[in-house]
């Protein structure tokens, strides 16, 4: 029998990344402090060759595009090699290959595997039969447990700058609920904290799914029935796209109605005027997309490229945790760059508070 996310160890060296369920708050706070440690890197402010000789297989089955290349560029900062592969059309799954024997060969070439693919619990299948570890890049609607470190991540430090912590926080969460697999992982993490609260908004065909609130703590949760009420004394908001790739019921599709889910107009009449705003992306921006509209990119509280920004350090603290690397041994590896590095706040030209990297 295939384990399930939820039988993995807990997250540490040589471990499987599967599942948020693998952490405790200690282990994510820990996880965080190696992720600060690593920012020099991640703004090419040092180069490092502490994984010469090792490779990771990169291996995407779905349409990737932020998790595929942050995988493969904070593998690529700690000076390992990168084999990648995109798609069925690509991979030998199209002859018909299954999951067991594709992890048995892919894990001989390997040090690490990251895995994305549509059906929930085959990442988990695929580290069964792996000889080396492998990290969840997202199973079907199940976890993308790698995007939920990164948005707590960008939560505690963009909450740090407003002089607040995470505990006792309000998250408004909105759009698609059912299929969102950022938003099963992101709740299960912030359980975590204590006082976290969550107000909760879909359309009525993609609602939470019930498990959540058949749970101690469901007394967290509070479905609302707008995106206004959502937003009520909030400290942040977690917009989320359809998930139109994983409806198969027609009806389902036809019910939701083409319209905004959230604009700047929205967030100035409803919200806080500090409110933080947050998106796995990718975001749909054409005109009735049921998502988050680009006119809020120039608002003071958008971190939607924050956490794109910090989900580098974030997979690369994943890395070494894996391998064992302390943050002493990496620095260790690392010199000054000879070519022009350092990244600035913001280039000429770019004055949008979106555009301009947080902290770079």
């Amino acid at each position: 029998m295939n384990p399930t996310p939820s039988a993995a160890r807990p997250f540490g060296p040589q471990a499987d990344l599967l599942s948020t369920t693998q952490f405790d708050r200690s282990s994510v706070l820990a996880l965080f402090e190696l992720a600060d440690g690593l920012r020099p890197l991640g703004r090419s402010e040092l180069t490092c060759d502490v994984l010469q000789g090792a490779v990771l297989s990169s291996l995407f089955f779905e349409p990737s595009t932020r998790t595929r290349l942050s995988f493969e560029s904070a593998w690529a900062r700690l000076g390992g090699t990168v084999l990648t592969t995109t798609g069925f059309t690509f991979s030998s799954m199209a002859k018909g290959e299954s999951i067991h024997d594709t992890a048995r060969v892919i894990s001989g070439y390997s040090d690490v595997i990251v895995m994305r693919h549509p059906d929930k619990g085959s990442v988990a299948e695929l580290a069964d039969a792996s000889l080396v570890p492998v990290v969840n890049g997202g199973d079907g609607a199940g976890e993308h447990p790698t995007q939920a470190l990164l948005d707590v991540y960008t939560l505690t430090r963009e909450l740090g700058a407003r002089g607040r912590t995470v505990e006792g926080s309000t998250v408004a969460i909105i759009g698609d609920l059912r299929y969102g697999r950022t938003v099963h992982s992101l709740i299960d993490l912030l359980r975590l904290w204590k006082g976290v609260r969550f107000r909760l908004y879909s359309p009525s065909s993609l609602e939470l799914p019930r498990e959540f609130f058949d749970r101690d703590d469901a007394h967290r949760l509070l479905v609302c029935e707008s995106v206004q009420d959502a937003l009520k004394g909030a400290d942040a908001v977690y917009a989320t796209r359809v998930q139109r790739e994983r409806i198969t019921d027609e009806k389902v599709a036809q019910s939701i109605e083409a319209a905004v889910l959230l604009d700047k107009r929205m967030v100035q009449e409803w919200a806080s005027d500090d409110l933080i705003i947050m998106h796995p992306l990718p975001r749909d921006s054409r005109p009735g997309s049921f998502d988050l509209m680009p006119d809020v990119d120039d608002l003071p509280g958008l971190a939607i490229f924050h956490q794109t920004d910090n989900g580098l350090m974030v997979r690369m603290a994943i890395f070494c945790t894996i391998l064992g690397l302390d943050l002493p041994t990496v620095l260790a590896h690392t010199r000054k760059p000879v070519w022009n590095s350092g990244k600035p706040l913001a280039r000429p030209g770019l004055h949008s508070a979106g555009r301009q990297a947080q902290d770079w």
